[in-house]
């Protein structure tokens, strides 16, 4: 499993009452035009919080954060602190790491992903993950559980063994990410309901590059990004043909996603067989069946 900025949620009966809190940190060497060292907090995907060596401060990216600053108000000047003490540590990692790899020069990119989940229906703590990636590829992986790290490469074993004969340090881990985690998640979340428990639909189109190409359904401008997107052929899923994309953020916060059906092998007259689904959870789903005339081409409608 890769270190992605966004992690793909569009899975058959996620409700909607699970809320996710996750930071990322990110070192990188030999980027021209990136800062070296960024980091943000996201809340459902949403993204909350941000800092860079650039700027060197940590910013609320929604306004509704800013009411952090009511219960403490020197939160965002600690987190720009804690910002600033992780680069130093993020910009070692990424040399510590390129040692390890044998490399000496080259565009190299250091990530760290943690957080929590919590049910603000039954408020359970689902899980707590703790995971550091480097080029992409996994590099080290806590196991709440166990208590212990996995070292999914060898060039990370050192660094298990390291952290596993550190005691006090997985201890901490271990409250964190099952105490004060959800605990901070449970305020951003009180601070953003109104936002964060919104529920917009979206506009779907069906869309198609050339007469040849697979027809895409699109579905663009909803909220939560806890939807899915998939076709079925008389009245029942389908997966051969299919090609499902990510769910993907827009300027405005909402989200929008793609499901590709290649219909080279299927008859015109068999395409009234056909509908794309769009699912919302907590809403009425949006069923689109497959007409030509709804088609939309690069130049114009098929």
């Amino acid at each position: 499993m890769k270190l992605i900025f966004l992690l793909f949620l569009g899975i058959h009966g996620v409700t909607a009452f699970t809320h996710l809190l996750k930071y990322f940190y990110t070192a990188s060497s030999g980027v021209s035009g990136f800062p070296e060292y960024v980091s943000v907090g996201l809340v459902d995907d949403v993204q909350i919080s941000h800092c860079d060596s650039i700027t060197n401060r940590n910013v609320p990216k929604q306004d509704w954060m800013t009411a952090a600053t009511a219960e403490d108000p020197q939160y965002w000047e600690s987190q720009t602190q804690t910002c600033v003490g992780h680069q130093q540590t993020f910009k070692a990692n990424v040399q510590i790491a390129m040692q390890r790899f044998n490399q000496a020069e080259g565009v190299h990119i250091f990530q760290r992903m943690y957080g929590c989940e919590w049910d603000d229906e039954t408020d359970q703590v689902r899980r707590g993950y703790d995971q550091f990636g480097y080029d992409g590829e996994d590099f080290i992986l806590l196991d709440l559980q166990t208590e212990t790290w996995i070292a999914p490469t060898p060039q990370a074993v050192i660094t298990k063994h390291k952290w596993d004969r550190d005691r006090a340090v997985m201890a901490q881990e271990k409250n964190y990410l099952n105490q004060i985690c959800p605990d901070w998640l449970k305020k951003y979340v009180n601070y953003g309901r109104s936002s964060l428990m919104r529920t917009e639909l979206p506009s779907v189109s069906l869309l198609q590059k050339s007469a040849s190409s697979p027809v895409s359904c699109h579905a663009t401008g909803f909220y939560p990004n806890r939807a899915d997107l998939f076709w079925r052929k008389d009245g029942d899923e389908i997966h051969e043909g299919v090609v499902r994309g990510e769910v993907l953020p827009n300027n405005d916060g909402t989200f929008q996603m793609s499901a590709d059906l290649d219909l080279s092998s299927v008859p015109t007259e068999e395409w009234m067989k056909y509908e794309c689904l769009f699912q919302l959870s907590g809403a009425e789903d949006i069923a689109t069946k497959l007409e030509k005339t709804k088609i939309k081409t690069n130049t114009g409608q098929t």
